[in-house]
């Protein structure tokens, strides 16, 4: 089904060549002036200078063409040169029709489907998450959704940090405070035991105990350097406390992304990609691309068109080690055989950017992908407490993930309790549905790569453009279908008539918006303008709601056409929010 802004501009394009004009200047968009139009076209305005004529001219021709127009029912041309248009009520009810008896809502899927890989997460196993991966996950999973909604096979990576030094500090510490373990005792032959040594809390309390001691204890930093050394080289011993580790770190780390909604479709790290290392390294050096630079191996990665000088990729340091750089290329290489990406998405902290950049250039450069191949780099903002600094727990640390959502849970459910009218257990159930729609919606309004005010309070409003204001129209929604199939009504799709009113029609306006805004906001990797477009239909129905008497309706067709027309706003709500890793509860 076309997009709506796509049947205006054949129309003004049909417009413009019969007037002698070329079809380039035929774009419409979004009145600045609502008060005046609903769309604008300007391009008598451009095709003034190549026509030499006035731009007012141009502009009445193209509207004495459009007299006859089945999509505008208002074209006026107005000085100095803008053309005003107004939606036809008749086609505005005719694709809402359409729409409502569409699979997705009317959106196309891709012609042409791709392989979109999507790194996000990044995570370190023996370390419980925290607020700062909030935006790399919840960022990452709609990016992963709406390529999904647009018919991609996106295939989401969580890519763990599991192959650093902390491996080595985690081994050490245990050593200290367990000798008497099997992996210990140089003598052993015998098979590992299956139960890992440790729970979750006690390997979260070893690593930053053991990561503490490494910077006052250059002797202890040393022994971990060396562990991890004989790790990543299969000494078997460290290698059974790794599988370990990566067990019962999984396991919680799993549960902590459910909590947000969030999944992965591969769970590999940096030790996934290890093997790949050394033939890597090899090419480079085969290909001519790296060189020795005080001690380490290096390649240039800078290009004539570059605004200023880039530092060179290192891929291995003087004393023989890998980077993450490494590491990313070696994912890279193991990507390409396993998957055939089309495209790679990669979302972490903007500070990240030069890394990616150099990552994304040695890859091409090397001939790991092709030249031309789309690698993008959506680096996020910090979130940051009311005083503008990183957020942070009262004493200053930082803060759990879980911590964050249980705090936030009981936030909403003490406003929900204050209005009760449901029992303690479904109110703790729809406390948890508000309360991460109110975390979520609250980090992907804001566009991802600025910085933003972590401030609860107002996430968890019922009013203005924050997820439960969101959540309570689609509520009211199902409130009043309810009501209506209390009342003997018959809550099914039908024909939605062509609005009667300005506030029907803003509704319809919005609505018909619906797959031109989820194309965009997937090319411009944007999760931030699919709520502002729920913000904004969320406004037009409410304001519909208030202006319309729905349920006593005396005309039975009328009715039903209103009854028809918000079951598709809380279909396109709910799909909406859906992208957004976002549900809707039944009551609130």
């Amino acid at each position: 089904m076309k997009k709506a802004l796509t049947m205006m501009e054949e129309e003004l394009k049909q417009a413009f060549t019969a007037c002698g004009y070329e079809e380039k200047f035929a774009k419409a968009v979004l009145s600045n002036r609502p008060d005046l139009c609903e769309y604008q076209c300007n391009g008598a305005m451009a095709a003034a200078k190549a026509y030499k004529k006035k731009p007012i001219d141009i502009a009445a021709e193209v509207a004495n063409k459009l007299s006859d127009s089945r999509i505008f029912s208002m074209k006026e041309a107005v000085m100095p040169g803008f053309l005003n248009l107004k939606i036809s009520e008749e086609f505005a009810a005719g694709y809402l029709n359409k729409m409502a008896g569409e699979e997705k809502l009317g959106l196309d899927e891709a012609e042409n489907p791709e392989t979109i890989m999507v790194d996000y997460g990044g995570a370190n196993v023996a370390k419980p998450l925290h607020v700062g991966h909030l935006r790399s996950a919840v960022i990452g999973e709609s990016v992963k959704r709406m390529g999904r909604f647009l018919g991609h096979k996106t295939i989401g990576d969580v890519h763990l940090g599991d192959w650093g030094l902390q491996m080595g500090l985690i081994i050490e510490e245990l050593r200290d405070r367990k000798p008497e373990l099997v992996y210990f005792d140089e003598t052993y032959a015998g098979e590992y035991p299956k139960e890992a040594p440790f729970t979750i809390g006690e390997l979260e309390e070893i690593y930053p105990a053991a990561s503490a001691k490494s910077k006052q204890d250059e002797a202890f930093k040393e022994r971990a350097q060396t562990a991890t050394f004989r790790l990543q080289n299969g000494y078997a011993p460290y290698r059974a406390i790794w599988k370990h580790i990566m067990a019962v770190s999984l396991a919680d780390l799993k549960k902590n992304y459910a909590s947000l909604n969030v999944e992965f479709d591969l769970w590999k790290g940096e030790s996934d990609a290890q093997e790949y290392i050394p033939d890597l390294i090899d090419d480079l050096i085969r290909q001519g691309l790296a060189y020795e630079s005080q001690g380490a191996l290096v390649v240039d990665i800078g290009e004539e068109t570059d605004s200023k000088e880039l530092p060179p990729c290192i891929v291995r340091k003087s004393d023989g080690a890998a980077l993450y750089a490494t590491s990313d290329l070696a994912t890279i290489i193991e990507r390409e055989r396993d998957f055939h990406p089309d495209r790679y998405i990669y979302i972490a902290d903007k500070r990240q950017d030069l890394h990616f950049t150099q990552v994304f250039r040695v890859a091409k450069k090397a001939g790991i992908v092709k030249k031309d191949m789309p690698m993008a780099f959506l680096g996020f903002g910090t979130m940051n407490g009311k005083d503008g600094k990183p957020f942070k727990t009262r004493d200053g640390g930082v803060m759990r993930l879980e911590h964050l959502i249980a705090g936030i849970n009981d936030q909403v459910f003490k406003r929900i309790m204050e209005n009760r009218t449901v029992t303690e257990d479904e109110a703790r159930d729809t406390a948890r549905i508000v309360g991460l729609a109110a975390l979520k919606y609250g980090d992907l309004s804001n566009q991802a790569g600025k910085d933003y005010i972590f401030d609860i309070d107002r996430f968890i409003s019922f009013e203005g453009n924050t997820g439960p204001y969101i959540l309570y129209t689609i509520v009211r929604i199902k409130s009043i279908l309810t009501k209506f199939a209390e009342n003997g009504g018959k809550v099914e799709a039908g024909r939605i008539l062509p609005p009667a009113s300005d506030s029907e029609k803003g509704l319809a306006l919005q609505l018909l918006k619906f797959n031109e805004v989820m194309e965009t906001s997937f090319e411009d990797l944007a999760p931030h303008k699919v709520c502002q477009y729920i913000y904004e239909l969320s406004n037009e129905f409410n304001r519909f709601y208030h202006d319309t008497k729905i349920l006593s309706e005396e005309d039975p067709a009328r009715q039903a056409g209103y009854i028809s027309l918000i079951m598709l706003t809380k279909d396109v709500l709910t799909t909406a929010i859906g992208v957004l890793g976002i549900e809707a509860p039944e009551r609130m």
